[in-house]
């Protein structure tokens, strides 16, 4: 299994910014993912996780109607917009094959701040 996380970086509070994740060494397309993050010195949370039809999607409550999860099967690759972020959105974000966190990659940090 690898995953490698992509396009974070510093927002403003109400801004947006879009992540995304290659995947590769396993079966991508019948696979349930998930994004999950780590805030500074607590640990992972896992974010919103989508179902390997592409239309069934969870997200934790406090990110649901801001962010979206999405994928492209035919890519390998996993997405989360992010939108209307708030301070406490500030954390490492990863994608994993499963709500803990197995098999994340680097992850890419998120930070908001004003």
């Amino acid at each position: 299994v690898q995953l490698v996380e992509s396009g974070g970086g510093t927002a403003q509070p109400g801004e947006a910014l879009r992540l995304s994740c290659a995947a590769s060494g396993f079966n991508f397309r019948d696979s349930y993912i998930s994004w999950v993050r780590q805030a500074p010195g607590k640990g992972l949370q896992w974010v919103a996780g989508i179902f390997r039809d592409g239309e069934t999607t969870l997200y934790r409550t406090s990110v649901e109607g801001r962010f979206t999860i999405s994928r492209d099967n035919a890519k390998n690759r996993l997405y989360l917009q992010m939108n209307s972020l708030k301070s406490e959105d500030t954390a490492l974000y990863y994608c994993s094959t499963d709500d803990r966190g197995t098999g994340r990659g680097p992850g890419t940090q998120v930070t908001v701040a004003s």
